[in-house]
């Protein structure tokens, strides 16, 4: 794992020129620790598609009791949108932790314009109160982490260099579940009766926020 995001650094300090750095070894040997399996996967712009985006597509599409998610900025593409509501069709248990405030009201927006089909998709919304949201993390079926910095948009599925570290064991997803678990008691749910009830300004706004969805 250390040595692929040394790799990850490298290969991103040479692509944007970045000063020559000192020779030193930094690919010493290292052996194994811990017990559960660990990868790390980086993304850019430079590449076809966003392999944290796929894996993570792969890992809601294989999910059998829960999806749990934390993200900051949520701007899902068709795809995404696709693979949580047929999650929630099939009996998952979808939940999604999102911002309550921002420092990007054209993504809040955004995000909050595909609330609608996902209530009634069967997927649970919850907005965090009193903190200006930044997590990126995943946890599904308790056994399947990741943790980085990607966020739930556009942006960083084809815009951005991102990085993630992806987790397969359930003593690192059970601290994530209870991480999850505590952010979610300082929550607030979002039903679809309270949805409906939104003011028209709001419905106005997600509307402008979405048509720019996709540099978001």
């Amino acid at each position: 794992m250390v040595r692929e995001f040394q790799k990850l650094f490298l290969a991103t300090w040479g692509k944007q020129k970045g000063e020559p750095l000192a020779p030193k070894n930094y690919f010493p040997q290292l052996g194994n620790t811990g017990t559960e399996v660990v990868r790390a996967i980086g993304s850019s712009p430079d590449e076809p598609y966003s392999l944290i985006y796929a894996t993570l597509l792969s890992a809601i599409g294989s999910a059998v009791t829960s999806v749990y998610l934390t993200n900051a900025y949520f701007v899902p593409d068709p795809q995404l949108l696709a693979a949580l509501k047929d999650a929630a069709v099939r009996g998952v248990d979808v939940k999604l932790i999102l911002p309550s405030k921002t420092d990007s009201w054209l993504v809040f927006f955004a995000g909050r314009s595909f609330y609608d089909e996902l209530l009634r998709s069967g997927v649970k919304l919850y907005e965090r109160r009193d903190v200006l949201l930044h997590s990126k993390t995943a946890v599904i079926d308790g056994v399947w982490s990741t943790i980085g910095s990607t966020n739930l948009d556009w942006r960083s599925f084809l815009h951005n260099d991102e990085v993630n570290a992806v987790v397969l064991g359930q003593e690192f997803g059970a601290q994530m579940q209870a991480m999850f678990e505590v952010d979610l008691a300082a929550s607030n749910p979002i039903t679809i009766e309270q949805w409906n009830d939104r003011s028209i300004g709001m419905r106005i706004k997600e509307m402008t926020a979405r048509v720019w969805a996709y540099w978001l």
